[in-house]
């Protein structure tokens, strides 16, 4: 404490009661190809519904990606999804008095970094699917004319006109006649094709008494301005070149941007209801090309650091073609630089659909050489599975690192994260028909000594995850799945709760701090079946004066971790009538 240089009392506070912190281990990672939804940006999905709703139904070219997300959801609740697409993808757009110019907008903060020219209106997302939009906006000068469609009126009570922010930024006292300032606005959002609703026709989203004014803000403090709500809640759409609103008289001034207070805002044409509506059929949108394996690997980089994404499941999907393994190896290749992470991962699609499985066990071998030898941090299992899409009405195959995935997210809810989540109690797969193939006893021998996990279907139990193994083939502890995450899980909570050591004294109380936050955590673990038994060390014999005048402090945590039952051995011994048990070893 500081001293006192004259009489008094000081009082402070000393906080002892630092614990070690739980650590989420069932957040899942995914990267794929979408029909619609935000490319190069982590978004958190919960529910295959909400996975639907923000990146679309599959279709051919996305099925694969699509349901490998999916199949995880069936398990868990928390994904964290970057969508992809081809460099050469295009948003729709639709300019004031033509079609405007195609231009790629890949999310929300590459919308604000870029400058618009003749794009009135743009479709949210890259991709073909934003083709099936229209978006409208009108004022008060529009809805006065008669010629205007009739849409508007059916989904607006009232005409826009001057809002009360603007009124009072004029200097309206609120009781005498509003000054004009008509910033006012409408806009529909319109499923013109029927490919969001699946009705044609549908109005999507309407947007009342938006603004003209830069600096608009509702009764709440929000903005209200067009631009900011569209960016903020649409869906579907952004405002590109609010220049674009402009009048008949003179098509180069504003009608748009302006500030509130002594900005004038234009009225939209009203020569025919072409003109006094601004926007229409947004057009030009494309997918582009195939996404390949480049893309993936692009996309996979926004989880590359623990400081930024906070995953500990990174499902690989189906990879960037059918016998691409650089996807696979990229994801385990992250696991295995952030060490709090395992990458989920399965064979490619043309070695286990569809071929002589016998003689694919050498490639699938081959396979996971590629992938990453040696490496604890990744799981592979031996299969696709063959499901039904309801979406497109067709049954499809599908990777299953999803699924294993899946199951190891599902114990944090049933279990805890260092538990197998392979057999009869914990593996049963979902949503299966049949896998791509059935190994034999003989295949699983050869896959199993690899680091390879089957799958297997038994009569009565469905398909079921038939081992627990990590891709290190080495005979350690961290060749199983259990033992690797208990390690994660360790880490991850330790760590975060050794960060209140930084910049703290190396000394005994320093020490005996970090003991006594330490055991009772591995004391719960070790009563939850993690451990067998533990010791801490962290004292004088590992924090030598050297490693005090060095500014390190050392912790040795040592554990016994449970080990899962792979093999089990029963002897049945017949014995004779006369036999006393106790003789036979009984």
């Amino acid at each position: 404490m500081a001293f006192q240089v004259s009489p008094g009392i000081n009082f402070t506070e000393k906080d002892l009661t630092t614990v070690v912190p739980n650590v989420s281990t069932n957040i899942g990672a995914f990267v794929g190809a979408f029909q619609w939804g935000p490319v190069s940006y982590r978004t958190t999905i919960t529910t295959e519904n909400d996975l639907v709703d923000l990146f679309g139904k599959p279709n051919l070219a996305t099925q694969e990606h699509f349901w490998s997300a999916a199949n995880y959801l069936a398990y868990a609740n928390n994904l964290v999804v970057v969508g992809v697409k081809a460099a050469d993808a295009k948003n729709s757009v639709v300019g004031d008095s033509d079609a405007g110019t195609a231009i790629k907008v890949d999310n929300s903060d590459h919308y604000d970094s870029l400058t618009f020219t003749d794009q009135l209106f743009v479709a949210k997302y890259p991709g073909a699917k934003g083709n099936s939009l229209k978006v409208q906006a009108i004022d008060s000068n529009g809805w006065a004319d008669s010629t205007v469609n009739t849409e508007f009126l059916a989904n607006f009570d009232n005409a826009p006109g001057t809002s009360d922010d603007a009124a009072y930024a004029n200097g309206w006292d609120g009781v005498s006649a509003k000054p004009t300032i008509e910033d006012e606005m409408h806009v529909l959002v319109i499923d013109e094709d029927g490919l969001f609703a699946g009705v044609a026709g549908e109005v999507l989203e309407r947007w009342a008494y938006v603004s003209k004014a830069s600096d608009a803000k509702r009764i709440d403090g929000s903005s209200n301005y067009v631009v900011d709500v569209m960016r903020n809640e649409s869906k579907y759409a952004y405002v590109g070149l609010v220049t674009q609103f402009t009048t008949n008289t003179t098509g180069s001034e504003k009608a748009a941007g302006n500030p509130k207070a002594g900005g004038a805002f234009l009225t939209f044409n009203s020569a025919t209801a072409s003109e006094s509506v601004p926007g229409g059929s947004l057009t030009l949108g494309v997918d582009g090309a195939t996404v390949g394996a480049a893309e993936l690997i692009t996309g996979w980089n926004y989880f590359s650091t623990t400081e930024t994404s906070d995953v500990t499941l990174l499902i690989a999907g189906p990879g960037g073609t059918a016998t691409d393994v650089t996807v696979a190896a990229k994801a385990i290749d992250i696991a295995d630089g952030r060490r709090d992470c395992i990458a989920f991962v399965s064979p490619p699609k043309t070695t286990v659909v569809h071929a002589v499985l016998d003689s694919q066990v050498g490639v699938i071998t081959t396979d996971k050489t590629t992938m990453g030898q040696n490496n604890s941090y990744g799981v592979m299992d031996s299969a696709w599975k063959y499901q039904y899409d309801r979406y497109q009405d067709k049954f499809i195959y599908v990777p299953m690192n999803g699924d294993i995935a899946g199951l190891c997210a599902r114990l944090d809810h049933t279990h805890d994260a260092w538990w197998s989540p392979a057999g009869l109690n914990r593996g049963a797969i979902k949503n299966i028909v049949k896998l791509s193939w059935e190994p034999t006893k003989a295949n699983r021998d050869a896959l199993y000594k690899i680091g390879v996990n089957p799958l297997v279907t038994q009569t009565g139990a469905g398909v079921l995850l038939w081992g627990d193994k990590t891709m290190q083939p080495t005979p350690t502890a961290f060749d199983r799945i259990n033992v690797r995450r208990l390690f994660i899980v360790m880490r991850k909570a330790i760590s975060n709760a050794a960060k209140s050591m930084l910049f703290e004294f190396n000394d005994e109380f320093t020490r005996s701090q970090f003991v006594n936050m330490v055991e009772p955590f591995l004391r719960e673990i070790q009563g939850r079946r993690g451990i067998t038994d533990f010791k801490v060390v962290c004292d004088g014999s590992n924090n030598t004066g050297t490693v005090i005048d060095n500014n390190n402090f050392v912790g040795d945590v040592y554990v016994k971790p449970s080990r899962s039952i792979n093999y089990i051995q029963l002897n049945f011994i017949a014995a004779r009538t006369d036999v006393n048990f106790t003789e036979i070893g009984g």
